[in-house]
């Protein structure tokens, strides 16, 4: 009995004792978990902060623009106007203050710390009731100086490891400057759309006027901009900007900074009262009408990359060479060419072959100042004519079926199959049975269209669309002739061409610098369009037509070794039943040329092409602009025959090219001054030579063991002897004195008016649809 009395005993002591020791234990372990989670918290922010980017009154009183440079370097220009208009703080009105502090940051007097952890929160648990589709910032009016001076606006930058640095920042400059300071520095620093930086930028820009000029309803609308300056520019979005101001003066009503009726008169007043007219402003300096059209392409490539280019002070670097750039835009805007007037309007696209950069590109000729305008270069809107034919055609040929350069072709009459629309050549003549090489080099219109027949239509069509050619399905044969391609997609698909058959999506950005120093670098890869030997089949054609005598020699420079083809389209007859003064005359004018270094697409025409058309000498032009331009770019640069590859066969003494184990049945004999008769040692299988020659790039036979590269067409021969001494000067082309694009087919319809029959992707458009027979000037 005493025994179990004294084990209860025992036991009731052990209760006893144990109980405290677990709570004690217990607030032991949670006090040390929130020192330690603190103790992180702090060491992470103290990580990050002290790793924050540096901050300085020269940074913070910075303008906000992003800057642009070349890929050699230099300063090309610069986002925004160029004439900033720094105020200081006791020069802007305290209704302007009132406005910005209303709107963006109505506690900014009573934040001592850069931010607002009360704000945050809330903004924190709207953003989660809300969706993504109503988000809101907890940011403080420092804060977004912060961000304005020192960080991007992409989404993916926006990490925890930004807004630690965020704070730290907004800290620091909180105890450095004072509010007045910091205020001042916002309202300079930012962006208010079109190109404009701080409000009394923005003043001058949409009114006219000083800061201290401005009405209430005038200051509201600024003021409410900043949030979304695109979304609330008042020439664009009229009524959103004016949503957004009728916010700013009801935010000024509740923080007691107007009256009622101030407030009513305001929102009462239209929007566009004392809204001056409209100015495009993309660029500042001389440079910025030079580069207008490259720079807006750039601008839409840094937003699709998640930056605002006009806010998050960026350094860019692209592709572009400034000096190529100032070349082409002196080509066609000065008096180098004989441009029949300011109307005729051109666009022009250069890009390195060997990794698809755009190095230079304008868009249109005598623009005046508009800034930010059409750029044509990229258009898709115009036939690229015969352009159309070493690609589609052609090309697909020698890839799928293996067809030698003699392959014969048939150059007589023929109707689009599944119709009565005949198709005519551009000089209305048929030549019968004739090579590849000479079909292509003469741009013979019914030997494409032949061509891309037996190659079959979707097989060519995926062939191009891996060159950044995209042909509509219904779009059928008439597109072997021409289809609405851009220059920009005319130059890169030429570019294939030039390098050896990859293809690169053009590329315009080079490299991002943000203003916290992190540097992210663009490029693009490559991909096999076609087979080397492709490559250089066509190639060593389109040589031929460049040469004095052949279709493209207006584009000829001496010593060069360079490839390229003509491209022109005509009126339909229901256009020139519009306006007969047209027939006789071109619509559009195009040149793609290249060597190994560029690759260069030209399109020359009409904004209203049913007013004007153009001449045979006018048309002309496409080549010359490239001739110039060429000449200019290759002056600096090594002069390269393309090498043939390995499984490329050249007939000795002959321009025959096929491809090993696919020797045709038709080998002529070769053409040479010896007496040898044909026999298999004629085929020469040795790589061609690949150092620039002494003399120019029309005779690669300096010796009796080279091939030589006679052209079939033998007229083309005795001009080309008759012009071995041209010199390299800008009259070559006026001294060839060959054949070029200088005939028109007054009857023929527009090739890019040609739908087809949607049944047959193989069928020619619906007669419906023309009245006369298709033909392509070459």
């Amino acid at each position: 009995m005493s025994e179990s009395r004294l084990q209860k005993y025992h036991s009731q002591s052990q209760a006893k004792s144990n109980s405290p020791k677990k709570k004690h234990s217990g607030w032991h372990w949670l006090v040390g978990s929130i020192v330690v989670i603190i103790v992180a918290i702090i060491g992470v922010f103290g990580y990050y902060g002290l790793s924050a980017p540096s901050i300085s009154q020269e940074v913070l009183q910075s303008g906000g623009s992003s800057t642009i440079f070349d890929q050699n370097g230099h300063q090309i220009t610069t986002l925004g106007n160029e004439n900033r208009t720094y105020v200081t703080i006791d020069h802007v009105p305290k209704t302007v203050q009132a406005a910005i502090v209303s709107i963006e940051d109505r506690h900014f007097y009573q934040e001592h710390l850069g931010i607002n952890p009360f704000r945050i929160f809330l903004a924190a648990v709207n953003n989660i009731l809300s969706g993504p589709d109503n988000v809101q910032g907890g940011s403080t009016l420092t804060q977004q100086l912060i961000k304005l001076s020192v960080f991007s606006t992409k989404k993916s930058d926006q990490t925890i490891k930004r807004k630690i640095q965020e704070v730290w920042l907004a800290a620091k400059v909180e105890r450095t400057f004072s509010k007045d300071q910091i205020l001042e520095f916002y309202l300079n620093k930012v962006y208010l759309a079109n190109g404009t930086y701080g409000f009394q930028t923005a003043a001058h820009y949409y009114y006219g006027k000083n800061l201290t000029q401005l009405t209430l309803p005038q200051i509201a609308l600024l003021a409410g901009m900043p949030q979304a300056p695109v979304n609330y520019d008042p020439y664009r979005h009229p009524q959103a900007a004016k949503n957004r101001r009728d916010t700013v003066i009801k935010a000024m009503l509740n923080n007691n900074k107007i009256s009622a009726a101030q407030a009513q008169t305001a929102l009462n007043t239209p929007v566009d009262q004392g809204l001056k007219a409209y100015r495009p402003n993309s660029g500042v300096g001389e440079n910025k009408l030079i580069v207008d059209s490259y720079i807006k392409e750039v601008i839409h490539e840094v937003k699709k990359k998640g930056y605002d280019p006009y806010r998050d002070n960026l350094k860019i670097t692209v592709n572009m060479d400034i000096a190529a750039q100032k070349r082409l835009y002196q080509i066609v805007n000065n008096n180098e060419l004989n441009f029949p007037d300011d109307k005729l309007q051109t666009a022009v696209t250069v890009v390195n072959p060997q990794n698809g950069r755009v190095i230079a590109m304008i868009g249109g000729r005598k623009v005046g100042q508009v800034q930010l305008g059409l750029n044509r270069a990229i258009q898709t809107s115009r036939s690229n004519g015969s352009t159309m034919k070493p690609l589609l055609d052609y090309a697909p040929a020698v890839e799928y079926e293996s067809w030698a350069t003699n392959h014969p072709v048939v150059d007589s009459p023929y109707t689009y199959p599944g119709t009565k629309i005949a198709l005519e050549n551009w000089d209305h003549t048929f030549q019968g049975k004739m090579t590849m090489r000479t079909a292509l080099a003469q741009s013979r219109n019914v030997p494409a269209v032949r061509t891309l027949s037996e190659v079959g239509f979707n097989k060519a069509v995926d062939f191009v669309n891996n060159l950044g050619i995209t042909i509509p399905a219904n779009a059928g044969l008439s597109a072997g002739i021409g289809a609405n391609v851009s220059t920009l997609q005319l130059a890169s698909a030429y570019a294939a061409l030039a390098n050896g058959g990859t293809y690169y999506q053009p590329e315009y950005l080079a490299q991002i610098e943000t203003a916290d120093g992190i540097t992210h670098s663009y490029s693009t890869s490559g991909k096999r369009a076609m087979s080397p030997a492709t490559a250089y089949i066509i190639t060593d054609i389109l040589k031929d037509v460049v040469k004095p005598g052949g279709l493209g020699s207006q584009a000829y420079i001496a010593h060069l070794y360079q490839a390229g083809k003509t491209g022109t389209t005509n009126y339909s007859d229901q256009e020139l039943a519009q306006n007969p003064a047209l027939k006789g005359l071109a619509k559009d004018s195009l040149f793609a040329g290249y060597t190994q270094n560029y690759a260069i697409g030209v399109w020359t025409g009409y904004d209203s092409p049913l007013q004007n058309g153009l001449d045979m000498t006018q048309q002309k032009l496409a080549g010359q602009i490239y001739q110039l331009l060429m000449r200019s770019l290759s002056a600096s640069k090594s002069n390269r025959d393309w090498k043939k590859p390995h499984n490329v066969v050249r007939v000795k003494g002959t321009d025959v090219l096929y491809l090993r184990n696919h020797q045709p049945n038709n080998l002529p004999a070769p053409r040479s001054n010896n007496k040898n008769t044909w026999s298999q040692n004629n085929i020469n299988e040795d790589q061609d030579q690949t150092s620039p020659s002494s003399g120019d790039n029309r005779d690669e036979e300096s010796n009796s063991n080279q091939d030589t590269e006679d052209n079939d067409n033998q007229q083309s021969q005795q001009n080309e002897q008759n012009n071995t001494t041209t010199n390299n000067n800008k009259n070559d082309s006026q001294n060839s004195g060959g054949n070029t694009d200088n005939n028109s087919t007054p009857n023929q319809p527009s090739i890019n008016n040609n739908p087809a029959n949607n049944n047959n992707p193989n069928a020619s458009p619906p007669a419906g649809n023309h009245s006369g027979p298709s033909a392509t000037v070459p």
